[in-house]
């Protein structure tokens, strides 16, 4: 008697939803006045945008079926046809391509000459000068001792 399983308990919970029945699923009021004018307004509307698809899609159809056959004919010329038209439209494009990196090429090397001849800001013209009469007192230390003709001993600077 032991073995025997021992059954299992079940709480049920009362709801309020199934006292109030399928009313609570539906809408309290139907709808509006404008909202039935705006349903009666576009269904007509409706009616013939899927007529227009319906036609779209039967002449393509119908479009398909006629060409197919002329497709496979034709193939051995419009294939290398297309090839070419392809090939044309690249050309065009890195022809474009090229024309605008060397116009952005040119417009980089304008811009660095005109920075170049800029006049340079205080501390580096300074220092340019400062620069520059070292190396002509070097140059002119150098030509003295050539002219001179003696061993060329190191300067100073």
């Amino acid at each position: 008697m032991a073995d025997r399983p021992q059954p299992h308990q079940l709480q049920v919970h009362p709801q309020h939803l199934y006292n109030a029945g399928i009313k609570t699923l539906l809408p309290q009021k139907g709808p509006s006045t404008s909202q039935v004018l705006a349903v009666i307004a576009l269904l007509p509307l409706a009616g013939f945008l899927l007529l227009l698809a319906g036609l779209t899609f039967a002449g393509s159809a119908l479009g398909l079926a006629v060409i197919t056959p002329l497709f496979l004919i034709f193939s051995p010329v419009l294939v290398p046809a297309a090839i070419a038209i392809g090939l044309a439209v690249v050309s065009f494009v890195t022809s474009g391509a090229f024309g605008v990196t060397g116009l952005s090429s040119l417009s980089f090397a304008v811009n660095s000459f005109r920075q170049a001849a800029a006049p340079l800001p205080g501390y580096l013209r300074s220092a340019m000068d400062k620069l520059g009469e070292k190396t002509k007192g070097l140059g002119q230390g150098i030509q003295k001792q050539a002219h001179e003709g003696g061993p060329i001993r190191k300067l100073g600077y």
